[in-house]
């Protein structure tokens, strides 16, 4: 494995162990009330736009075509904006164990998108790597609902379906941007995005952050903002534009897998949860699913090997035998 691609999956490694992290430390932040699901997020956004910015001041200042930033509004739309709203506004309408078994699809709609938009191959050890990775998955899920509920009314069909929305927006960006994140630093591209969605999501958010009592909250709760912010939101997006300039967008949709099985992990070093036999067998199809993807040959690798062996069949084809039929004859 080379270093662009080890960079790639150490960085979506990392994003996605920060993603898994924030699940229960957002529950945590948001189970007395005192904090609403829409004033997290908001936080994520302008919290995160603030600190983009103040970084991007300690390098040289990096000009960006017109044209590019309304593909970066675009891009934010797509990986920040429809993906955290409908997220946010789906758990509210569904359950969540229905809402993380629906985010098991995104690697699944990350491969369709880029075989019809970056002409990437369906292989079956792709497809078997993704199955493999969502029953791992939805092991860790359905082995600790505990029997949840879905919410109350046919209201969950929405929510199911803005959850399914969210995993499509994502998977989108991942797939349509590939190539587009490479133009600039990991940097210039979120603070330009995360201004983006700021601008779109504070005239929804702004009443709960007026009305959010601050004084009320203890160093445990903003310890947890601290995380969520900087680390689940700041550093995880920064990892994921490091991950999407080196991996395909299939592998890179495979992380996804890694987010249940660290919040369950969390689950058991907090004693809300034990580790069994079915835990065990979630990791090794999750990272068994993550590695058979990651092997799995690309359009590059597989036009290659097309190229190679045209060319060995001319190298290898039989010289033209002499014409002795009489093309010396006055």
């Amino acid at each position: 494995m080379n270093i662009a691609k080890l960079k790639g999956h150490s960085s979506m490694l990392g994003a996605n162990v920060m993603w898994g992290l924030m699940s229960p430390v957002a529950k945590y932040i948001m189970i007395g009330g005192a904090i609403t699901p829409l004033v997290v997020s908001e936080l994520r956004i302008g919290g995160a736009m603030i600190l983009f910015w103040l970084v991007s001041f300690c390098f040289k200042p990096e000009r960006v075509a017109p044209k590019d930033m309304l593909k970066l509004f675009a891009a934010s739309l797509l990986a920040i904006v429809f993906n955290q709203g409908s997220f946010i506004f789906g758990v509210g309408l569904t359950s969540p164990v229905d809402a993380s078994i629906i985010t098991t699809s995104m690697p699944l709609l990350a491969m369709v998108l880029a075989a019809i938009f970056l002409k990437e191959p369906i292989t079956g050890k792709k497809l078997a790597g993704i199955a493999a990775g969502a029953c791992g998955a939805l092991l860790l899920i359905l082995g600790s609902s505990h029997g949840a509920e879905r919410t109350a009314g046919a209201n969950y069909i929405w929510g199911d379906l803005l959850v399914l929305t969210a995993q499509l927006s994502y998977a989108l960006y991942i797939v349509l941007f590939k190539n587009f994140v490479s133009r600039y630093s990991p940097v210039t591209i979120m603070k330009w995005m995360f201004t983006y969605a700021f601008v779109c999501t504070l005239p929804f958010s702004y009443r709960s952050l007026a009305t959010t009592e601050w004084s009320a909250l203890d160093a445990s709760f903003i310890g947890g903002l601290v995380f969520i912010v900087a680390g689940s939101t700041f550093l995880s997006y920064l990892l994921v534009i490091i991950g999407q300039k080196n991996l395909r967008p299939t592998v890179a949709g495979m992380y996804n897998y890694v987010q249940p099985l660290v919040a369950s992990i969390v689950a058991v070093c907090w004693g809300m949860d034990s580790f069994n036999l079915t835990k065990a067998i979630s990791v090794v199809l999750i990272f068994g699913g993550v590695w058979l993807v990651t092997t799995s040959p690309s359009r590059q690798d597989l036009e290659a090997a097309a190229a190679k062996a045209a060319a060995g069949s001319t190298d290898t084809a039989p010289a033209a035998e002499p014409d002795t039929t009489g093309s010396d004859r006055a």
